[in-house]
């Protein structure tokens, strides 16, 4: 068996570059390993409207601003040029073409066991791999027969591509919201959302100015006043959502997102396109009946094209289901950052969305990581 590496992350994309970095600089070891050819596999895969949700202030990684002249949101290139830029800058050692069939506990320390059955052996694993890894669609009965597109929002694609087409989108949570932001300027010939629980959402900007600047001082506000902030800023900003037919959220915006990890939806123009009566609210999906979309409440649509915007998984189950250290339901970890896991040497990090935005977790998450790696190989590194 080769020698043991002190640290092993797998995933290169934000949360993974970040742990990587605030490992190196306590002096320890370490390697990332990513399955794709490049870093940032997730951003190059979802579709190339999309954009950070999260001001560039509080988008950035430890040691490395974003550079002069990059806009408020940082778009999908720009996101993708600024972890390449990291990786060189910072120094990490990423291994490409590494993907993770296997983990298993050997002695005091990891194997992991790639696709192609190389093996890799390390004293402590952290899984970077995101909470949102793998799309989810439901199993709706009869899509089989159904003639029209079904598609996740993550291969939304080209805004063009729904031209003159009549679109359902199902899910009002954030990635439900982007897919309306986009198709709000008319492209599509009709456009409805399929709603079963309302959203606490947010405009992007008030004016000029945009709001996830306010995220640090919501932030640390009791969960039940953010709620209450922003159940206010919905309503003034945004008006009652109600009167388009768009049910009431059933919990506060920040209470959701701590119990439920159901991250708070951006508005930029869905809302201005329900006003003008682009966007109708509808029942829940039921089901599908030949080429028309059946719904909860008896009504049919005949629709050409079917947005899932249904949410994601983390794809952990295959891998770790055995060790009790995921959430039986969610497939999410029960512990994330510095926490343990109940399982020695075994980390998680990025696993869960936060109102500061998934790159100030990272960082947050990183460093508290590292110091607790750091503080169970003492001698090795800095501190």
């Amino acid at each position: 068996m080769t020698a043991a590496e002190p640290v092993i992350v797998i995933g290169a994309g934000a949360s993974g570059l970040a742990a990587a970095d605030a490992l190196s600089r306590r002096g320890l070891p370490v390697v990332v390993l990513e399955k794709e050819a490049h870093v940032a596999g997730p951003w190059r895969h979802r579709h190339q409207r999309l954009s950070l949700n999260t001001h560039r202030a509080f988008s950035s990684l430890p040691g490395l601003p974003y550079p002069p002249g990059t806009p408020a949101f940082p778009s999908r290139e720009q996101v993708i040029a600024y972890l390449e830029r990291y990786v060189g800058e910072r120094g990490l050692t990423v291994e490409f073409g590494f993907e993770v069939a296997g983990i298993e506990r050997d002695g005091t320390g990891w194997t992991l066991r790639s696709t192609d059955r190389r093996q890799r052996h390390a004293g402590h694993v952290v899984f970077a791999t995101g909470h949102d890894k793998v799309p989810w669609t439901p199993d709706w009965p009869g899509a089989a027969g159904f003639p029209g597109r079904i598609v996740h929002a993550a291969d939304f694609g080209r805004r063009e591509d729904y031209a003159g087409r009549r679109v359902l989108v199902v899910g009002a949570g954030n990635s439900g919201f982007d897919v309306l932001n986009h198709l709000s300027d008319g492209t599509a010939e009709k456009i409805w959302l399929s709603v079963r629980q309302g959203p606490s959402l947010l405009p992007k900007r008030i004016g000029h100015v945009a709001v996830h600047r306010f995220a640090g001082f919501m932030d640390i506000l009791p969960t039940a006043v953010t709620d209450l902030a922003i159940a206010a800023t919905q309503r003034a900003v945004l008006g009652d959502l109600r009167r388009f037919g768009v049910p009431k959220a059933p919990h506060g915006g920040a209470t959701r997102l701590r119990d439920e990890q159901i991250a708070i939806p951006v508005d930029d123009g869905a809302v201005a396109a329900m006003r003008a009566g682009k966007i109708g609210i509808v029942a829940p999906l039921a089901r599908f009946d030949g080429d028309r979309a059946i719904l909860a409440d008896g009504g049919a649509l005949d629709a050409d094209v079917v947005i899932a915007a249904t949410g994601y998984r983390t794809g952990l189950e295959t891998l770790l289901g055995g060790l009790g250290v995921l959430d039986e339901a969610t497939g999410r970890p029960l512990a994330s950052g510095g926490q343990p896991t109940g399982q020695k040497g075994l980390w998680f990090t990025g696993m869960k969305p936060t109102i500061m935005g998934h790159f100030h977790s990272a960082t947050v998450e990183g460093r508290a990581l590292a110091a607790a790696i750091a503080a169970e190989n003492k001698g090795v590194g800095g501190t």
